[in-house]
């Protein structure tokens, strides 16, 4: 399956209808197009894909927003996961053990390496079954097959 396909199928509930990924970081997260034009960032460790340009004019002055690049390169970041889990390899992205939004700590023991494909699946389903929920609430996990 596409990354494209995958991106509609997890996180189709949010209202993206992807017809291209244009951009990816060494996290996973991923800058889509979608049919109308419009450019989303799905970001697998926070839970979220959001519109962060209407059209391609609005994307291209993010290209020159130094808050918006230092987020998405996430260059220390990328350097201790390199440091403790070795470069990456075909398909693979960095991640967190534990997503942020499920407390989990940006380093340490929490970094890992995932089939990019999964960190879109998993990321997807779980922002949708926590979506409705007030930050702090708790939550019980059940791994099914």
């Amino acid at each position: 399956m596409s990354l494209v396909e995958e991106v509609r199928q997890s996180w189709g509930w949010v209202g993206i209808e992807p017809v291209e990924v244009v951009g990816e970081n060494d996290f996973g997260n991923l800058i889509i197009k979608d049919e109308d034009g419009k450019y989303w960032r799905l970001s697998p460790e926070d839970y979220y894909c959001k519109v962060i340009a209407a059209n391609r004019a609005e994307l291209d002055a993010l290209s020159s927003n130094q808050d918006f690049l230092q987020d998405w390169y996430m260059a220390a970041l990328v350097s201790l996961a390199n440091d403790q889990c070795g470069p990456l390899s075909e398909g693979r992205k960095y991640c967190l053990k534990i997503p942020s939004v499920l407390g989990g700590a940006y380093g340490g023991d929490n970094l890992a390496t995932a089939p990019q494909v999964e960190l879109v699946r998993f990321s997807g389903h779980i922002a949708r079954q926590i979506e409705e929920l007030p930050d702090g609430a708790q939550i019980k996990l059940r791994v099914t097959e």
